[in-house]
């Protein structure tokens, strides 16, 4: 396939920028593919393996002459980078980004986007818990869902290139509004992570008084919600600061339905509890369905097969990680 960009920045070198790497050099999709990232072990490391074409020490070098540009680090740190990289952008390139919040993105990025520059956010729903640049490969998005949100006025060919370029690395796409986008996201993947952190901090501390029972036993919802859990958490704190008023609104509508199943349990109002099961049970087959995930049971032994994460490397973000894709090609179950 021919490249659909001549020259493509990464800023950022961790979970979904390496992807990206390896995705689009599988494809042929970036006439050259250049990274940066803030730490020099990331750089080193990102170097030493070739998962660039070059890796520079600094964005504004990264970025020079690139028709696309892709902002792959935590949503706290993307005012900063778009202040850096500003001045240097090249007339009639793309801007985007990978982050999972968009409201509080683009009123962090857009003042910074020159005159001439398309600005096109984008969200890959699509990751695992690892980070780093060793921790991507290529096939993270094939049959995810990648979320492009246009503003107005938005240049079409430059959307439409863009999309081009997701769906060649595997993903599907669609475009949503920027505010819509951030509600959905706080229902399917920002509150739910909440939830995990909590609950495994609960379990963190029933260990103590365990002895490690909840950890030696612990089934497969729980190894769920550590999966979860493990995600990064500087992204993760970005997220929930950045998304408060939708993940505020969600967590209060949970605690609504948790406080609902927590009486149907007091008073032995099994009917109840029957019912709401069985409405939920019903999400995850048209999640099946839809072709998210997949109904074959693992019982803990399925095994990633791809890179270990690099450790101490925390450039860019997993995408929500965990919580919105499946954890990448997998193994034949053993045992």
């Amino acid at each position: 396939m021919s490249p659909v960009y001549d020259r493509v920045a990464l800023i950022g070198l961790g979970l979904i920028a390496s992807s990206m790497a390896h995705a689009m050099r599988r494809g042929g999709l970036a006439g050259e593919i250049v990274g940066t990232a803030r730490s020099p072990e990331t750089r080193r490391i990102a170097a030493e393996d070739g998962l660039c074409d070059r890796v520079v020490a600094t964005a504004a070098e990264a970025v020079e002459d690139a028709d696309l540009v892709v902002l792959c680090v935590p949503v706290g740190a993307m005012g900063a980078v778009a202040a850096e990289i500003g001045p240097h952008l090249a007339r009639g390139a793309t801007l985007t980004d990978v982050g999972s919040v968009k409201r509080a993105v683009v009123e962090a990025v857009t003042p910074h986007v020159p005159e001439g520059v398309h600005f096109i956010p984008a969200h890959p729903l699509a990751g695992t818990e690892h980070s780093g640049p060793r921790s991507g490969f290529a096939e993270l998005f094939e049959n995810r869902w990648c979320l492009i949100l246009p503003g107005e006025g938005a240049d079409p060919d430059a959307v439409a290139r863009l999309r081009a370029l997701w769906e060649a690395m595997g993903a599907h796409v669609d475009e949503m509004a920027v505010d819509r986008h951030d509600l959905v996201l706080a229902v399917t993947s920002h509150a739910p992570h909440l939830i995990a952190y909590t609950m495994v901090g609960v379990a963190d501390d029933l260990r103590r008084v365990t002895e490690g029972e909840v950890v030696k036993y612990s089934a497969a919802g729980f190894r769920d919600f550590t999966r979860i859990a493990a995600s990064d958490p500087t992204m993760w704190r970005d997220v929930f600061l950045t998304n408060k008023d939708a993940t505020l609104e969600i967590l209060g509508r949970f605690t609504e339905e948790l406080f609902a199943l927590q009486r149907a349990i007091r008073t032995g109002d099994g009917d109840l509890l029957f019912d709401y099961f069985t409405r939920t049970r019903a999400i995850r087959r048209g999640i099946v369905e839809a072709g998210q995930d997949t109904d074959a049971p693992d019982f803990g032994r399925v095994k990633v097969v791809g890179r270990a994460p690099s450790a101490g490397s925390a450039d860019g973000p997993s995408s929500e990680a965990s919580g919105e894709g499946a954890p990448g090609p997998r193994a034949a179950r053993a045992g």
